[in-house]
């Protein structure tokens, strides 16, 4: 059947090329969201993906699986896109009238982009080799995500295609161009900086997701930002807190000036919010709209993904207000 398709696609039966490629959309999705970290330029570099591999398509030999010939072509879009465009300029201070504190952090990584999970619905890697060194699960947390960001383009196309998919030295060599020898030391420098990364001293493990302990911390979370109980919030957050805004570069980390930013700004004036919970990237999340104390309508702040750590929130990330959107959220909620 695979083999008949292939030659009606390169005869330029679209429907063809669509049964063939459709399967691994999601995947294809999921790949392009690691390698740029940013949700609007995976759908970009998948779109171009498609419209890449439909028109190669009757050069196709067949040497490979449909599946490997169509991650080699994502791959190098990727790449593409890593070395033609320049980054989105970093944004300003995003809430007006609001002068935030002196951050201890700034970050490069001002273009990361949380993934709804909605979108993870039933999806799998089915094809993970004997390479792949992470859990599926693990490899789209915010904090790989991140990771993988700060890697060098090819140096990260290496790592995805050999440990978190599995594909065989050879297999990634052929794709980027290069030697298996080149793959293995670019993978050798790529796994120490991701370890680097990832490495957090005396850090609990998170609670397994949409378990019942990670339901009970995040309904004290809730709790917290309906009420405006900044004491109670300060009370589930780790000592090594950090409170990230992108695209906005600015980071708090630690404890107290996390203190300090929530009080002057997050909860200034005696704000309290409505959340609406969500989730994002495998982890709890939720649109946060400011409560009118008038009874008005509550106007999205943004959208806030938690990272987990024991029983204590270890990062709490803002990501601005036109992304809500993704994940089904309004920009207002009504009275």
């Amino acid at each position: 059947m695979t083999a008949e398709l292939i030659a009606q696609a390169r005869a330029g039966d679209g429907d063809a090329f669509r049964l063939l490629t459709e399967p691994h959309r999601r995947e294809l999705h999921v790949h392009c969201y690691r390698m740029l970290g940013s949700l609007q330029d995976a759908e970009d570099a998948l779109q171009d993906t498609l419209l890449a591999a439909w028109q190669g398509i009757a050069s196709f030999e067949g040497r490979s699986s449909v599946r490997t010939w169509l991650y080699r072509v994502a791959t190098n879009r990727c790449l593409n896109v890593r070395r033609a465009a320049s980054r989105r300029p970093q944004a300003d201070w995003p809430i007006p009238g609001v002068d935030p504190i002196e951050p201890n952090h700034l970050t490069e990584i001002t273009w990361l982009e949380p993934y709804p999970d909605a979108l993870l619905d039933g999806w799998s890697e089915h094809a993970r080799g004997p390479e792949a060194q992470y859990e599926a699960n693990e490899t789209i947390s915010l904090a790989f995500i991140t990771a993988l960001q700060h890697l060098p383009a090819r140096q990260r196309a290496v790592l995805v295609l050999r440990d978190v998919l599995g594909f065989h030295a050879e297999e990634v060599a052929e794709t980027l161009g290069t030697t298996v020898d080149s793959v293995t030391s670019a993978l050798k420098r790529a796994r120490a900086t991701v370890q680097d990364r990832l490495a957090v001293g005396g850090q609990e493990a998170a609670p397994t997701p949409r378990s019942t302990d990670e339901a009970a911390l995040v309904a004290r979370l809730t709790r917290a930002y309906e009420s405006g109980d900044l004491d109670a919030l300060i009370a589930l957050l780790s000592d090594d807190i950090v409170i990230a805004m992108p695209p906005v570069p600015i980071e708090y980390h630690g404890l107290e000036l996390a203190e300090r930013f929530l009080a002057d700004v997050v909860f200034q004036d005696g704000r309290s919010y409505r959340p609406v919970p969500t989730r994002a990237n495998g982890q709890p999340a939720f649109g946060a709209y400011v409560r009118d104390p008038d009874g008005g309508p509550s106007h999205a702040l943004g959208l806030l993904v938690f990272s987990l750590a024991g029983h204590r929130i270890s990062e709490i990330i803002r990501f601005d207000t036109g992304l809500l959107a993704h994940f089904g959220l309004p920009r207002v909620l009504p009275a």
